[in-house]
Parts: structure tokens; C-alpha cells; sequence
């Protein structure tokens, strides 16, 4: 395996996607998140199909619609969750909430039996995906694997029932992420199978879930640490809250004006990144800095050397939002969605899903770390060791 580092490293792979290099997973990872058939399909294909697809229903003018429903159900969220409790533990709440709303955003799946079953599999899956990949009874890897295959065949059933329902109501069509993917058409006409749309949407929940529950929980944690930055976030939010009647929901408009708040969002992925790399495999013989990259190699490029590197960013590891302010950091230094003409298509709805939520938190609480030395540990992805307990202190009206 070649591991590429810094921002020539970063650009190099972002560049060449598809013309040296290829999307690659490690096959546990694609046992646990694929049904059993489609382990050995091609993911080449795959992931061509789905990029086309989601750049399509996940660029900002087909996501503006959905801020106002992010916003009701933040709202919905705060006042189940934390109104009622002087203290609640954060990174378990955004898991929640951040698969509530993907149920709801990409199936429009909102009972709360319905939600917790699809939540209890997933569970499974992100518990167990990222550990020693050995498929015996009761191992992590294992529950992984189950609750892939149990979630793939929920799945199944709601994408059976939606196409009945298609068929005997067309007004339903193109309602949501789901609709879009029946009716979606690829290069030659063909219409995705069913086994196909349940993969890709298991893959989809995993990928906007995980990370973006772990973004917003440390964007809240930098808040909680750190009075000043969250004195001016509340400034900005304040604004905004009261140019807005009590019932009225949030707009494209309204997320328009959050601009320090997203610098503040994207100082917190530059520290904690949820994401901490990828992989990639040479598709052809190449020659990278006088190394020569055999066609089949492994490729692995980490947010760190480039996120926590004092080249790109004076004095790394503090917390400073004015590094986002003018033109921002180089090119190809700040990658937490990746970079290059293959970025992330799911960047602006993260970035949507964490200001409504910064939006709701910010201008009803202020908080207040029970534990203010908590540890950090690494699974996947960055998490508090004790699920980030606050201290809620609601503002006065």
C-alpha cells in the first residue's frame, strides 16, 4: 500500500480518480455493508452510477426544500430530548437524531417503531464494521454482517411497498431520495434494480449518519469549551432567530447568513475530522514523486497530514475560525469531504443538517461540559469516551 501525504499528495489522487485510481474498500467493510450478492459486483460500476445520481438530487437548489422539515425536526428533536433533562449526553443524541432524519429525508419513514428497528440493525453495522474482520458467533465483525443483511432485507420491503404505491398513486413519485432512485435511469435506460437501490441505500445511511452526527457533536463540544466562540456564533444565530415569527421555519436565506457559524463548523472538522481518510486502487501502472505505483496497489491518503501540519495552518492545534475567513486555506489543505472534481457529493447536506442543528441548540441553550477533561477515542471516526455529557442551561426569553 502507498500512503500519498500533504497537499501535492492530496491533489494528485483527488485528480486522477477514475483515470489512475479507483474507489476501493477493504472487502470487510463491503460484506458489511452490501448483501451477500453484490459482494463480488463490480463497485467501479456502482459507485458511477450512484455519483451521477446523488449529484444530482444532492446539489443545493434540490436541497433547499428539505431546510425547513431539517429545521421541524431539530426542533421536534430538542424538545423530546433535551428540554426536559438539566444534562444530556450529546454524541448519542446526534446518532438519533441524525438517523431520524435521514429515515425521514431519504424514505419518509417517521413512526418511531418503524425508525428504532432500522436504528437497532444499524447499530449493528456501525458497531462492528471497523473491528478485527473475523466472522465467527459472537464477534463485533460478525453483528456487523447480521445487521447488514437484516437492514438490506427492511430495506427490501419498504422499496417493494413504495413501488406499489407508485404504481397506484404516480403523485408519489420523486417525493424523496427513495422515489428518485426507482424512477432513476441509467446510461442506457435501465432502471436500478431493487437489490442495487437497497445497497446504495445502505450505504448512504452509513455515510451520512456516522459522520455527520460525529461533526455536529464536536462542533458542540469546541462550543461548550470555548465561551467566546460560542458568544459570537449566538450573536450571529440571535439575529436570524429574531427577524423570524415563533411557528416560522428556516430558509436558504436564513442558512445564507450563518457565515462565521460555518467557520466555526469547519475549524471543528479540521480538528476532529469524522472521515479520517480513504482508499483508492491503481487501476494502471504510475509514477508518483520517483515512485512507480503498480497497477492493483492500494492507495490511502489521511486528513491529518495535511489538517494538523503547521505548513498549512499556523499553530494547529488551536481553535481559530478566522482561517476560513478571505480565500480560506490552499487548495487541496482543508479536506474533511475530500477534494478535487469527485469531493463528496453529500458536503452541502451536512453542512445544512449541522448549522440547523447549531441554529436550534445555540439559541435555546447554553452549555456547559460535565467532564471538562473527557477523553477522545478513535473507532472509525474521533468519539468522547463518555458520549459528551452537557450541562443545560436554557436562555431566558
Amino acid at each position: 500500500m502507498a500512503v500519498f501525504c500533504g497537499a501535492t499528495g492530496n491533489k494528485f489522487l483527488f485528480t486522477n480518480e477514475n483515470k489512475l485510481l479507483t474507489l476501493w474498500l477493504p472487502q470487510s467493510m463491503r460484506k458489511a455493508l452490501l448483501i451477500p450478492s453484490f459482494v463480488e459486483s463490480s463497485q467501479k460500476e456502482e459507485s458511477a452510477i450512484l455519483r451521477s445520481f446523488l449529484h444530482d438530487i444532492l446539489k443545493p437548489e434540490a436541497l433547499k426544500r428539505y431546510i425547513p422539515l431539517m429545521d421541524s425536526m431539530a426542533r421536534d428533536h430538542l424538545e423530546a430530548e433535551w428540554l426536559p433533562n438539566d444534562e444530556v449526553k450529546v454524541y448519542p443524541l446526534m446518532k438519533k437524531y441524525t438517523f431520524d432524519l435521514a429515515c425521514k429525508l431519504f424514505m419518509s419513514i417517521d413512526d418511531p417503531e418503524h425508525v428504532n428497528r432500522l436504528a437497532t440493525h444499524f447499530t449493528l453495522i456501525t458497531s462492528g464494521i471497523f473491528s478485527v474482520p473475523i466472522d465467527l458467533p459472537g464477534t463485533a465483525y460478525n453483528g456487523a454482517i447480521k445487521g447488514g443483511k437484516l437492514l438490506c432485507d427492511q430495506l427490501m420491503k419498504i422499496i417493494v411497498a413504495r413501488k406499489k404505491e407508485m404504481m397506484e398513486n404516480k403523485e408519489t413519485a420523486g417525493r424523496d431520495l427513495l422515489s428518485r432512485m426507482i424512477i432513476f435511469t441509467g446510461k442506457n435506460g435501465e432502471l436500478m434494480s431493487e437489490m442495487e437501490i437497497s445497497s446504495n441505500l445502505l450505504g448512504l445511511l452509513f455515510a451520512s449518519c456516522e459522520t455527520t452526527s460525529t461533526a455536529i457533536t464536536f462542533v458542540l463540544k469546541y462550543l461548550a469549551e470555548l465561551p467566546n466562540i460560542y458568544n459570537e456564533v449566538l450573536k450571529e444565530q440571535m439575529v436570524i432567530a429574531k427577524s423570524k415569527g415563533p411557528n416560522d421555519l428556516l430558509s436558504w436565506e436564513d442558512i445564507q447568513k450563518m457565515r462565521y457559524s460555518w467557520k466555526v463548523a469547519c475549524e471543528a472538522l479540521r480538528l476532529a475530522p469524522p472521515a479520517q481518510g480513504a482508499f483508492r486502487e491503481a487501476i494502471t501502472d504510475f509514477t508518483y514523486a520517483g515512485f512507480t505505483i503498480p497497477k492493483g496497489w492500494k492507495t490511502f491518503w489521511n486528513v491529518h497530514t495535511t489538517h494538523k501540519n503547521p505548513k498549512y495552518f499556523a499553530d494547529p492545534e488551536k481553535f481559530d475560525p478566522s482561517r476560513f475567513e478571505g480565500s480560506g486555506p490552499a487548495p487541496y489543505t482543508f479536506v474533511p469531504f475530500g477534494g478535487g472534481p469527485h469531493m463528496c457529493p453529500g458536503k452541502e447536506y451536512a453542512r445544512l443538517e449541522i448549522l440547523v442543528c447549531m441554529y436550534n441548540v445555540v439559541t435555546k441553550f447554553k452549555l456547559q461540559k460535565s467532564i471538562p477533561d473527557e477523553k477522545i477515542v478513535f473507532h472509525q471516526s474521533p468519539t468522547p469516551m463518555n458520549g459528551l455529557p452537557v450541562c443545560l442551561q436554557l436562555h431566558e426569553k
